[in-house]
């Protein structure tokens, strides 16, 4: 029997009700300011309106001088301490990180050795999904979007845990510990559903308990199972960038929203899995590639600076790639300087590219991002400096690891559950009271108006 497709309940009739929204529910943009109220929760200046306290993550970029706030290199500190430091720790002594990351964000502290290979070992035991579930949710009506694939997981795992709607924190640690687990697993595994659905090939392989979880990624996607060292410490690093931002983030926010309300962890991890599939949050690497490709379709001598400025120009004015006016990669809604995430991953993504060959590409990303900043602050008159933010690069290396396009968003999810369970963990410890913001009604009271005279 052939499944319903829903697209097929559109009609003249939802067109017409559709057009009743759009004629009725705009909401004139002065009002905005008439009543001082933020929109997006964020004031004239673009900074986020303060909405809690948070020990986990700290995203700077300004400082004080003679009283002033002047923009500064951005700094992105975990529980405290410097992202720089911690990755230059980890890449010193060659080992893994992003286990290390997950527990001080966690935890709150630095493991040692012993803490770190009991972490590293439990995080292990817990990856771990039922054959059945494997059938029977992951591979019946696979998802062409890996995001959904994610969240219809996380929720049906809720009927798998005996104590799903305990909010105990020793509970909810236990189900945060095992999702980090087994996001690597779910996000491939759905891409392989998917894989299968489009008439490839079906590769179901378990993860290996003595590799690190972004070692296990490639493992379990790759037919070979192979990958060179360099390849690992990519991915590990990403996942290391990307695992915490702060509070005040979207996917991050929602969490905490949803947590306050009570609900069950697999219910707010799945709200924030919505979040991050939007394309304004967690879906830009895809556009800063897509926008690659059609720059290398117009401009065939990546060293001709005057035709990539030409090209760039064309982007802000609408008129080139996807006509919305962005040059994606580019700015970032704290950093103005420069973004943390993107000043280390950089030096390890030109690594990358002399290992794979493909060392001019890497040489016109770095070409487009110093004239693209350059652009962009004579075109749109930005004083206080725009620079390429973490995706300007990853989609790069992801495509340099040969991970599909539909995986990309996912590893943004497999970073930041960390950085999600350790946000709801902090909300339910100190927080009582449901977050509820206010919104003004703008329209005055009417009469009911009875149905015949209408």
């Amino acid at each position: 029997m052939a499944r319903y497709d829903y697209s097929e309940a559109n009609c003249p009739e939802i067109d017409a009700l559709a057009a009743l929204c759009s004629a009725e529910f705009p909401i004139n943009p002065e009002l905005y300011t008439q009543y001082d109220v933020k929109r997006g929760l964020r004031d004239l200046n673009g900074k986020g309106v303060l909405a809690g306290l948070t020990h986990i993550g700290n995203v700077c970029a300004s400082k004080i001088v003679d009283g002033q706030s002047v923009p500064c290199d951005g700094k992105l500190y975990y529980r405290g301490i410097d992202v720089e430091d911690l990755v230059r720790g980890f890449a010193d002594d060659d080992r893994p990180g992003f286990e290390e990351t997950t527990y001080l964000l966690l935890f709150g502290k630095l493991p040692t050795r012993q803490q770190l290979a009991d972490f590293t070992k439990k995080l292990a035991e817990l990856r771990y999904l039922p054959a059945i579930f494997t059938r029977d949710v992951i591979m019946k009506a696979p998802s062409d979007n890996m995001m959904n694939t994610l969240a219809k997981c996380v929720l049906a795992l809720y009927s798998y845990d005996a104590k799903a709607n305990d909010i105990s924190i020793p509970n909810v640690l236990r189900q945060s510990l095992s999702l980090i687990s087994l996001f690597p697993m779910i996000s491939v595994y759905g891409y392989q559903a998917y894989h299968f659905k489009a008439g490839m090939s079906l590769i179901i392989r378990q993860p290996n308990p003595n590799l690190s979880l972004a070692e296990n990624i490639l493992y379990m996607l790759r037919p070979d199972c192979q990958f060179t060292p360099l390849e690992a410490k990519l991915l590990d690093l990403a996942l290391v960038l990307h695992a915490e931002h702060g509070g005040g983030n979207n996917s991050t926010f929602t969490v905490h929203v949803v947590s306050s309300s009570g609900t069950d962890t697999y219910s707010a991890i799945a709200a924030a899995l919505g979040s991050l599939k939007g394309p304004k949050h967690g879906g830009a690497n895809i556009k800063v590639c897509q926008m690659f490709d059609d720059l290398m379709a117009h401009v065939t001598d990546w060293e001709d600076e005057d035709a990539l400025r030409e090209y760039l120009r064309s982007l802000l004015h609408k008129e080139g790639f996807d006509h919305s006016g962005l040059i994606y990669g580019m700015g970032h809604a704290v950093y103005s300087i420069s973004d943390p995430r993107a000043r280390v991953f950089k030096g390890f993504v030109q690594k990358l590219s002399v290992e794979k060959g493909r060392e001019k590409e890497f040489e016109l990303y770095d070409r487009v991002e110093r004239l693209a900043a350059e652009v962009i602050s004579a075109e749109r008159r930005i004083y206080k400096g725009v620079c390429a933010n973490v995706d300007f690069y990853s989609g790069f290396v992801y495509r340099m690891l040969g991970l599909p396009a539909e995986l990309y968003t996912p590893i943004f999810a497999i970073a930041r559950i960390s950085g999600w369970s350790a946000h709801r963990i902090e909300e339910l410890i100190n927080s009582n009271k449901i977050i509820r913001p206010a919104y003004k009604a703008i329209d005055d009271p009417r009469p009911y108006t009875p149905l015949d005279e209408r």
